[in-house]
């Protein structure tokens, strides 16, 4: 399955014309940067280049949106650097592209807009309300419409829409939550920061028919994976 084009041509026209540090030509000098850091997937490296990574932060970090760096989105969270949104979505993605994906920590919705060209749904939940609601005009604005958003305790998946092929967590905790091994469909991929704070290592998990098995990726710094609802 290729790439999809689902955000409106009118909202890519407008948005890739940019200027300053918006502009087509850094956020190609961005796709570079990624290249040379090891991404390789180009239906990864394609979505990226077309995402206005400026939308999805406050006005007043807009002029850094397309630097390699996380940046502050409001209630203790960041949005990632988008590196580390390569990386975990080209570990989601393997050799062959995943129907149903489940995001756990919708945050901005950076990570759910890169992810929804390149599959047929994304489900994803959130434990902040607002980040939901927010993410949810965010997307929409942008003419994305093969999301589904949950505000829900992510620690316990989205068990209604189990299973997934996919499942991607954007928050790091000392362990992998049950529930999501439970909804990942056979064969299916799961990619999770894990471990304590300042020792985070991002885990490609891969389910298999007589257990699973468990890549590392590297080292990760997330925020942490908390559960309930605020």
């Amino acid at each position: 399955m290729g790439t999809r084009s689902l955000i409106t041509k009118a909202s890519t026209h407008h948005h890739s014309r940019g200027l300053g540090m918006t502009s087509a030509r850094v956020r190609a000098s961005l796709i570079e940067e990624l290249r040379k850091l090891g991404i390789r997937d180009e239906r990864v490296l394609d979505v990226m280049s077309q995402v206005p990574r400026h939308e999805f932060v406050e006005e007043a970090f807009r002029g850094d949106a397309y630097k390699n760096r996380s940046l502050p989105i409001g209630h203790s969270q960041n949005i990632s650097q988008p590196y580390i949104v390569a990386l975990m979505t080209q570990a989601i993605l393997g050799a062959k592209s995943p129907k149903r994906i489940l995001e756990v920590g919708t945050g901005c919705g950076y990570q759910t807009a890169v992810l929804a060209p390149l599959v047929e749904t994304v489900f994803s939940v959130e434990r902040i309300r607002a980040l939901t609601e927010s993410a949810r005009a965010r997307l929409a604005s942008l003419g994305i419409r093969n999301v589904h958003f949950g505000y829900s305790d992510g620690t316990l998946g989205w068990t209604p829409y189990a299973p997934y092929d996919g499942i991607v967590v954007t928050a790091g905790g000392e362990e992998i939550p049950a529930p999501l091994i439970k909804q990942l469909a056979p064969g299916g991929r799961l990619v999770i920061p894990v471990g304590p704070n300042g020792a985070q290592r991002l885990k490609l998990v891969e389910k298999q028919e007589h257990g699973v098995t468990e890549t590392d990726l590297g080292a990760v710094t997330f925020v942490p994976l908390l559960p309930g609802k605020v």
